[in-house]
């Protein structure tokens, strides 16, 4: 597979931010796959050394629209941690809107 598309795009969140503080880095990977694509991935699209990768599945919740009842679709979660030193420039010149 393609390092493009095991890694779909990162997390934004305050979660995901509060995480970069400590070099672990939120993305949202293809659902088959593994770790060791997700980290050969990571070091191969920004170039730095990956330390450790945590994957976690997040279900689907229950949605109503009116009386149609559905599901959101589950998908796949990859907190990445870099070796010291290493940093991932994802969101250069964002601010924080308070």
């Amino acid at each position: 597979m393609d390092p493009r598309q095991i890694i779909i795009r990162p997390i934004v969140s305050e979660k995901s931010y509060a995480l970069i503080a400590q070099n672990k880095y939120t993305f949202r990977v293809h659902p088959d796959a593994h770790k060791t694509q997700i980290r050969a991935a990571v070091q191969e699209i920004f170039d730095v050394q990956v330390a450790d990768v945590k994957t976690m599945k997040v279900r689907s919740k229950p949605k109503r629209r009116g009386y149609t009842a559905g599901r959101t679709r589950s998908w796949k979660k990859a907190i990445v941690l870099l070796v010291p030193g290493d940093r991932i420039e994802l969101f250069e010149g964002a601010e924080v809107v308070e």
